[in-house]
């Protein structure tokens, strides 16, 4: 009940459950993650491509450090944003809590796992909340570096890095009577330039940048919505989402904008991390809602308690109508009739 003793629950496989299964799946999940990206495990699929054609012959804009928004800056972001928050918001509710008529009644129960482990909710949800959440981070990347390696789509600015002899490949520069490119280019030796800025440029969709902005402020913004609480105003947990999702969509236009990716290789990495995020958010944090210990049976009037209710007319009679019993104990309505009221 609210306000009495926290109830214990004790359990010896959290422990062993924590150390060799999740941190076993996370460890696969970085492993693999690091080899996708960082290694040539896995190699890039070699995309032909039209010569002379527009779209990949956009100028080479410079390595990824070098970007207005680099690599190392949106690591930092969606790694520290979201922990900051779900972190305040976590000790938030652990030391403000709120009304008992403003949350539900069941809450968590403290594990004790041995004989000096407790584990109180506050700090269960807390690591809950950040485990899934760097497991889906990198369930991310693994899933953007893996739409690279097999798609292998070139970048806006694949040709400037490439560059194609295209006398020797037998491409005839474009005319008036042929304005387009006429020959699709499959030679896997087709370029000339230095083969780690052409590996980097076939891997363009999905846009991992924008997948993982997208992961990142898809996550924190429904934590915002479905944990905060604020009082007298509709418009600040708006506001404060839309503050979040605007600079995943300035990442994407920055990498437009710089001829590192298409539009349709930043929709596809937003698409990729919302969807994630909103998985992850709905079927294995339950919406960040506190779960009911087990082992424990609820009464009538606490489930009632958390369901809508309506007001029924027959409260509202303070002596409900009833059965006379014969005196023999065989129940029938009454037989005596109310006079009429002369008016």
């Amino acid at each position: 009940m609210a306000g009495g003793r926290p109830q214990l629950k004790r359990s010896f496989s959290i422990i062993p459950c924590f150390v060799f299964v999740e941190s076993v799946l996370l460890g696969i999940v970085v492993l693999l993650a690091y080899r996708l990206e960082f290694t040539d495990t896995f190699p890039v699929h070699t995309q032909g491509f039209f010569c002379y054609d527009s779209t990949y012959a956009k100028p080479y804009p410079g390595p990824e450090a070098a970007s207005r928004v680099p690599p190392a800056l949106i690591y930092a972001l969606v790694t520290a944003g979201p922990t900051l928050t779900i972190l305040l918001g976590e000790l938030a509710r652990a030391f403000f809590p709120a009304p008992p008529s403003a949350v539900p009644i069941i809450g968590e129960s403290t594990i004790v796992s041995g004989a000096c482990c407790r584990f109180s909710p506050p700090l269960r949800r807390l690591v809950r909340f950040l485990g899934v959440y760097s497991f889906g981070l990198f369930t991310t990347t693994i899933f953007a570096n893996a739409g690279q390696v097999v798609t292998g789509n070139p970048t806006p600015h694949f040709l400037s890095v490439c560059r194609p002899n295209y006398t020797a490949l037998g491409c005839p520069p474009p005319s008036p009577d042929r304005p387009g490119p006429d020959r699709f280019v499959t030679d896997q030796g087709a370029c000339a330039g230095s083969p780690s800025l052409v590996a980097a440029a076939r891997r363009a969709f999905p846009c991992k940048d924008a997948a993982l902005c997208a992961y990142a402020v898809t996550y924190t913004a429904m934590y915002v919505t479905l944990v905060f609480r604020v009082k007298g105003s509709r418009l600040v947990k708006p506001s404060l989402c839309l503050a979040l999702l605007c600079p995943a969509f300035l990442v994407g236009v920055v990498r437009v904008a710089e001829y590192r990716n298409h539009w349709s290789d930043v929709l596809a990495g937003f698409l990729t991390g919302a969807a994630i995020a909103t998985f992850l958010v709905t079927c294995v944090v339950h919406n960040f809602q506190s779960r009911r210990p087990s082992g424990r049976r609820f009464s009538p009037w606490e489930d009632l308690g958390q369901a809508p209710t309506m007001d029924s007319p027959l409260e509202k009679n303070p002596r409900p109508a009833g059965r006379i019993r014969h005196r023999h104990g065989s129940p029938h309505p009454s037989r005596r009739t109310v006079p009429a009221v002369a008016t």
